[in-house]
């Protein structure tokens, strides 16, 4: 469900208008997959819908998916400042779903902090590059 509610609001807060078929393809899911969950959203309130219509995000809509949007922003800045694994997106959504509410506000502190000082940036690269190269030496 928060999958297809932070799509909404980062499609609509940058393109606009939403329909089903769009948000269908933007999810890449089943076209009846997304009919079913965008009523689900529309009954807990969060979605205005009607058949074939447009996707408009309730009030309770735009801020849950203002949170949700901000919640993968701060991951996925936080693993591009360490150099996150193969695919930061991936990670991203398979952190956000599982992440606390006091770990979500310490990473977006030390991302803050890690933006007002980018020479720690640097000087935690040069670290990793040491340890890695000291851990490959051990094998």
């Amino acid at each position: 469900m928060e999958d297809y509610l932070e799509m909404i609001y980062r499609y609509t807060l940058e393109v606009g208008l939403l329909r089903t078929n769009t948000l269908s393809q933007l999810l890449n899911v089943h076209p009846s997959s997304t009919t079913k969950m965008v009523q689900k959203l529309s009954r807990f309130g969060y979605v205005d819908y009607e058949k074939y219509g447009i996707i408009i995000l309730t009030e309770k809509g735009k801020n849950a998916g203002e949170f949700l949007y901000k919640r993968h922003n701060i991951i996925e800045n936080f693993l591009q400042f360490i150099g996150g694994g193969e695919n930061p997106l991936i990670e991203t959504e398979l952190i956000e779903h599982y992440i606390s509410p006091k770990t979500l506000s310490n990473i977006e502190l030390f991302n803050g902090f890690i933006s007002e000082n980018p020479d720690i940036v640097e000087r935690f690269f040069q670290f990793r590059k040491m340890a890695q190269t000291s851990s490959n030496e051990l094998k």
